[in-house]
């Protein structure tokens, strides 16, 4: 199979593009917090949508408009599911009569930190099942380069298609910031490799409208690898702002001064903040994709390594300056009575996948504290030694300690100046009595 150069790549004018005959009917497998907005966005510009996920609770919950998404993003599914632009199944034969399938299903790592590519390689398998001549198909997963020719293209060049001339497969991976009106998927460029020419630009025409641009490269396994570097920086430079923390506290100096200072700086520093840890669907899992896939061709990463070894520790660091916190007032973690202040892996969202909060409250827990939680935008959770319910009101109780771990946006954080704070955010300066991780 020929490997089309970069500069043909570039040279695509995408206005061309709109007579390709791939966004009549477009199928969108999963429909997570990937797959609904792409699904908004390719049923908004005038394509037949339909949106295929196995688990039919989560179906329910896009009809009746109970899911998370920007006040924006809700009002255009309560428009597209009013006008039938977007049909929702768990039915998978659905996917032969589209046009073009795009591929959204979640990659996380399992409790080894090995990839997990069960929900991925089964959704392709499914693909590939109803694929017929024709279809476009564009992966966005993240994944470790070369995942796309394993998982599509070898199935369905066994099945008789020729990719390039039957079928057309390209890998143009998410970029998603939750929460963040301003990084929506419309305003941000988008990159695009296709396994041929043809491939490239009928997945272009495809996917356009879910960007603000498409950057193409020259091969799934470019693409696949852009995603991978981008998210292993952010890794990097997350520890690096944690260890800058930790200096910062030996010496006696404000890190987050510190860090508003260089960021003053017009080239060569971009700011990254200290925290708890990493959460959510990228920083935690994505860079051991990348270790996963050097170290099965006995290949190093030394520096990223390091990086996610001691971001996986960083919940730890909290338990420990609580103990030494509640200590220096005389008394153990054993029977203290634990607050934590919000759960969500960040701020202005209700997931609370890979949270280091859920950690914490797990280690805690194990040194016999008393925890509870104040979330406003999560009601329960599930923890090691079963649920938890968010307390509507905190202030009305006394804490032996409060561990500030999410802040949400225009959340009154008045009453904690008569409360012990253990700060893990470095944000909440206002705080009379604040301790900083």
């Amino acid at each position: 199979m020929t490997k089309p150069d970069a500069s043909a790549r570039q040279s695509y004018d995408l206005d061309t593009l709109r007579d390709t005959p791939t966004r009549r009917r477009v199928g969108v497998v999963g429909m997570g917090y990937v797959g609904l907005p792409t699904a908004l966005s390719l049923a908004e510009s005038g394509a037949e949508v339909t949106g295929l996920d196995v688990d039919e609770t989560r179906l329910t919950a896009i009809k009746k408009l109970a899911v998370d998404l920007l006040p924006r993003d809700l009002e255009r599914l309560e428009t597209t599911l009013h006008n039938n632009s977007l049909h929702l199944t768990t039915e998978p034969s659905h996917l032969s009569v589209a046009d073009g399938i795009v591929i959204c299903v979640p990659t996380p790592v399992d409790s080894h930190l090995t990839p997990d590519l069960a929900a991925l390689t089964a959704a392709c398998a499914t693909v590939v099942q109803n694929a017929r001549r024709g279809q476009t198909i564009v992966l966005t997963s993240t994944t470790y380069p070369g995942c796309t020719a394993d998982i599509l293209v070898k199935p369905l060049q066994a099945k008789g298609f020729e990719i390039g001339r039957d079928i057309y497969v390209a890998f143009s991976p998410e970029r998603i910031d939750p929460g963040v009106a301003a990084h929506s998927p419309e305003l941000t460029p988008r990159v695009l490799g296709g396994v041929t020419p043809e491939c490239c630009r009928r997945a272009a025409a495809l996917v356009e409208h879910t960007a603000a641009s498409l950057h193409l490269v020259s091969s799934p396994e470019a693409a696949e690898m852009t995603k991978l570097v981008e998210n292993t920086f952010r890794a990097v430079n997350i520890a690096l702002a944690n260890e800058f923390a930790d200096a910062a506290r030996e010496m006696r100096v404000d890190v987050m001064e510190v860090i508003s200072a260089a960021a003053t700086k017009p080239y060569g520093f971009m700011p990254f903040y200290p925290s708890a840890g990493v959460g959510g669907h990228c920083i935690p899992c994505d860079p051991h994709y990348l270790l996963w896939q050097l170290r099965s061709q006995r290949t190093t990463s030394p520096v990223v390594e390091a990086a996610m070894t001691a971001i996986a520790a960083r919940p730890r660091d909290v338990i420990t300056r609580a103990r030494t916190m509640l200590g220096d007032g005389g008394r153990s973690l054993r029977g203290a009575r634990v607050l934590i202040v919000g759960v969500a892996y960040k701020a202005g969202v209700a997931d609370v996948r890979e949270s280091p909060a859920l950690a914490i409250i797990d280690m805690l827990t194990h040194e016999g504290a008393a925890v509870s939680y104040s979330d406003p935008l999560v009601e329960t959770i599930r923890t090691e030694q079963g649920s938890l319910y968010h307390v509507a009101r905190p202030q009305d109780s006394a804490w032996d300690l409060v561990v500030l771990h999410t802040l949400h946006p225009d959340q009154d954080l008045t009453w904690l100046t008569e409360q012990p704070v253990l700060d893990t955010t470095f944000r909440a300066s206002t705080l009379a009595d604040r301790v900083t991780l």
